[in-house]
């Protein structure tokens, strides 16, 4: 499969938010969790990788049979987007 800078920017941005599970990316993008580690450590400058493989490494909620069932939603409390009408 090949993907689009546009893809490529969204998985980045999939991959940086806590609450989205890998499953998740694999999902849209048919890309499992090495996959998105190839596509960060390429995309990504060496500190910023490192700090998102830090940050993710056992994060509970970046895998779906870790997540608690309280855990449902993929933003935090205080990410709120605008809506146009």
């Amino acid at each position: 499969m090949l993907l689009t800078e546009a893809d490529i920017s969204r998985i980045i941005e999939m991959a940086w938010e806590d609450r989205t599970p890998f499953e998740a990316i694999e999902a849209q993008f048919g890309l499992n969790q090495d996959g998105v580690i190839k596509i960060m450590r390429g995309h990504l400058s060496g500190n910023s990788f490192k700090s998102w493989r830090a940050r993710t490494r056992g994060q509970t909620t970046k895998h779906l049979a870790l997540r608690g069932a309280d855990v449902n939603r993929h933003c935090s409390h205080f990410q709120r987007k605008q809506y146009r009408p």
